[in-house]
């Protein structure tokens, strides 16, 4: 089962300095696909291979996130957006996602995405638009 959620590990690795999204640092986020069989929660706390997505065009880990919006702070909110992530794939169904820090050891998880259904594609693209940059509607944020 996956559930859309900021991952409670993510919450804690903010207090301790884990994460970075400022424009000067050199660390690399990404976002990886999974089917329905997969298991993403509040209480994952790293990327795992496990019922990943797979498909010709599809590499195991994901694609690497591009910060669209760097920290930004309004109404008392803080939060970061994304660009929008393409993968040409021959075919790959996922039914959410897993953004995590792509730092080669732990790699920890930040947020899950869940997309309500299977979404499929065959010899096109898979892409994933994230919501507008603002206080209400970013995907990662923190009040």
């Amino acid at each position: 089962m996956i559930t859309q959620t900021i991952v409670d590990s993510y919450k804690k690795g903010l207090l301790e300095g884990v994460f970075n999204f400022s424009s000067t640092t050199t660390q690399v986020f990404k976002i990886a696909l999974y089917t329905s069989a997969a298991t993403l929660n509040a209480s994952t706390t790293v990327y795992s291979a496990t019922n990943e997505s797979t498909g010709t065009g599809y590499t195991a880990g994901g694609k690497i996130l591009t910060i669209a919006t760097y920290p930004t702070l309004s109404n008392s909110v803080a939060f970061i957006s994304f660009a929008t992530v393409t993968w040409t794939v021959t075919s790959t169904t996922a039914r959410g996602a897993l953004i995590y820090k792509f730092d080669g050891v732990t790699n920890p998880a930040i947020a899950v995405l869940d997309f309500g259904e299977d979404k499929t594609t065959s010899g096109g693209n898979f892409v994933i638009n994230f919501p507008l940059a603002d206080f209400q509607n970013a995907i990662v944020r923190s009040a």
